[in-house]
């Protein structure tokens, strides 16, 4: 069923049965508000650091309303300063009432309300998504109208309400652009913009610099539907930077020990957990730069030719075959080509011998690989009308805290908590790592500016090949050949030309590409010898690459550090029952094209296996090169476990 409807009914349904159900108490007042802050970024069209950051502030307000009541804890904002902002709050002020527990909720969905709905009027979105949350306050039986924020006369509500403001009012003043729709800073890009719908990428100046993408002609040209979210993102921010900005944030956990300042173009840029640079090619590299730079992009698109339902090749894709890469990361350039495997796709990885809880092997599950990368490649796109990745990796944290059998014990250890305490917890410390994460990835990003696969893969076929001398179109920065992968168009082959006119360019074995699709319900591309300079990502026509520069992977360091803190809040590293499943249907999942041709069961034994899975999508679908996915890695491991010992003082009231 691939109806826009049912996908609105659902969204309504959710509401609506919530709302009718609230008096029933299952779900903690954090809870409550989570998920309706997941489903309202659903309908709105602004990028991943921004929604981690409403995500972070939403929790940190529900946690400050928590340990108000609580007395051991630390506060994070409440009586502290905050990027120079001082939030003032003395608990002597405020009189603790008889019965905390109804007091303590009422604070609760005050903040959290009041954060949520004081963002989301500020975004375009906001006829689909302040109605929502007015509608969710009222259904549990609160005012909206009741604004005080005198928390010393003992009104809970009113210190909600006072948490909000101030956090709210700390935002205003950081530089993120919350009254500007986040477009702030003064980037511009160096490169002219690419239109994908025209061969080729000849106006490439700066190769080792991120290029701006144009697709509102081509998407005119198909004559295709888009949701109004696509059409506001595309006019918005079609070929703008996406927050390069982000490193001036105020960080969750991360200090002066992760920050460095750089310059370039005169221009000062704040980095946290700098990788230092990718694989450059040209002036600025050496020859085994230069190759790492060809290795890497040339392997995005050989591995765009898996995305192919009728490929034959069929592979396990249970935890007893492919397993976790923790600890395995590869740290050098010369290293990636004996981790990822060039022609089969994947990677490097520990299988799982045996499901702990069940001391059984277990099973295979053998998937035709060109369903498969499909699958995933969408399944973690988490782009416009998702959850996007930060509120992705909450979605799994809440079907952990869900899951039969699972005891709410921090860490793993002494007595369950109550469902409030654990949520408070867990929110602020996916949340904050999820913030970091945005933070150190796009201050990354914008400091070294890389290129993306669909810019490096037409412009260096452009150039020609470089591993022939012999032939006419040898170019030292042009692309590696590799038999039955990349190749030079022949005078007799098939894309040759009418009139020759191919004859010596490059061809690839890959996605063909939504030319090749008219009706995405009952089409598929397949894979095919193509001319290079109309390579497409796996990926939506209308959304070819996410604008902003590639180095390093978001998706990378978000679902790393969210798989490291999945791990240490539950005292596990695997899934509750040793596995998580789940199952998309043939024909009915996929959106890009038809598919998948039969039923898929994605299965991930342990958190870092769901998040390596999430890296390797992105490859499979055009958008990363392995230099990326690596480094985010390594960033994500490191923004995780800065978050936990900051949570964990916190917790422990020895925060200094």
């Amino acid at each position: 069923m691939k109806k826009p409807l049912f996908f609105l009914v659902l969204i309504c349904t959710f509401f609506y049965s919530d709302c009718l159900f609230a008096q029933k108490n299952d779900k903690s007042a954090a809870r409550i508000w989570m998920d309706v802050a997941i489903e309202i970024i659903k309908r709105d069209g602004l990028g991943p650091t921004v929604h981690a950051r409403n995500l972070y502030h939403t929790a940190a307000a529900m946690y400050d309303a928590w340990v108000v009541y609580d007395g051991g804890p630390q506060t994070l904002f409440l009586g502290k300063s905050m990027g120079g902002y001082d939030i003032d709050f003395d608990f002597s002020d405020f009189p603790i009432p008889e019965n905390i527990d109804s007091a303590r909720n009422v604070t609760i969905h005050y903040a959290a309300f009041r954060i949520l709905k004081g963002r989301f009027e500020l975004y375009s979105s906001k006829n689909r998504t302040v109605d929502l949350l007015s509608f969710k306050f009222e259904s549990l039986g609160f005012d909206e109208r009741f604004r005080s924020v005198d928390y010393k006369s003992g009104s809970p509500a009113a210190l909600g309400n006072y948490i909000a403001e101030q956090i709210l009012e700390f935002g205003f003043q950081e530089p993120a652009g919350d009254l500007d729709n986040y477009s702030v800073s003064d980037y511009n890009p160096i490169n002219e913009t690419m239109r994908p719908n025209v061969p080729g990428n000849h106006n490439l100046q700066h190769f080792n610099r991120w290029q701006p993408l144009s697709v509102l002609e081509y998407i005119k040209q198909k004559g295709q539907d888009l949701t109004l979210e696509e059409w506001n993102f595309l006019l918005i921010r079609e070929d703008e930077f996406l927050t390069p900005h982000w490193g001036q944030i105020v960080p969750f956990a991360m200090g002066e020990k992760q920050k460095n300042k750089f310059v370039r173009d005169g221009a000062e840029f704040i980095i946290y957990n700098d990788p230092g640079p990718p694989p450059y090619i040209g002036e600025e590299s050496d020859p085994e730069n230069s190759a790492a730079y060809k290795w890497n992009f040339s392997l995005v698109s050989v591995w765009g030719g898996h995305c192919d339902p009728t490929d034959s090749t069929m592979i396990d894709i249970s935890p007893g075959s492919i397993g976790s890469t923790r600890g395995m990361l590869p740290t050098k350039y010369a290293d990636y080509p004996k981790f990822y495997n060039l022609l089969d796709g994947g990677c490097v990885t520990a299988p799982q011998k045996l499901n702990p809880r069940t001391g059984k092997a277990y099973e295979s599950n053998f998937v035709k690989r060109g369903d498969y990368v499909r699958v995933i490649a969408e399944y973690w796109v988490d782009g416009v009308n998702t959850a996007s990745p930060p509120g992705h990796w909450l979605t799994t944290l809440n079907s952990v805290s869900d899951a039969d059998g699972f005891k709410k014990r921090w860490q793993g250890k002494g007595e369950e908590l109550d469902d409030l305490t654990w949520d408070i917890h867990a929110y602020l410390a996916l949340t904050g790592a999820m913030h970091d994460a945005g933070i150190s990835a796009w201050s990354i990003k914008a400091y070294y500016d890389y290129i993306r696969p669909i810019s490096a893969i037409r412009w260096m076929a452009d150039n020609g090949q470089c591993s022939d001398q012999a032939l006419s179109n040898y170019n030292s920065q042009g692309i590696p050949l590799i038999k039955g992968k990349v190749e030079v168009v022949s005078k007799d082959d098939p894309l040759c030309g009418v009139n020759g006119e191919n004859i010596g360019k490059i061809k690839l074995y890959s996605w063909k590409g939504p030319d090749s699709i008219n009706d995405p319900r009952n089409d598929y591309a397949g894979a095919g010898w193509i001319l290079a300079e109309n390579w497409w990502p796996y990926q939506r026509y209308s959304f070819v690459t996410p604008p902003f520069a590639g180095y390093v992977s978001g998706h990378s360091t978000f679902s790393t550090a969210a798989a490291d803190i999945l791990t240490y809040i539950t005292g596990d590293e695997y899934f509750p029952g040793g596995i998580r499943e789940l199952t998309m249907k043939k024909n009915d999942f996929l959106q890009f094209e038809e598919g998948p041709s039969t039923d898929i069961t994605l299965q991930w034994a342990t958190y870092r296996e769901a998040a390596d899975e999430t890296c390797l999508s992105r490859i499979w679908g055009g958008i990363h090169p392995p230099a990326d996915d690596i480094q985010g890695r390594i960033v994500g491991e490191k923004v995780a476990a800065d978050a936990i010992e900051f949570v964990n003082e916190l917790l422990k009231g020895t925060k200094k």
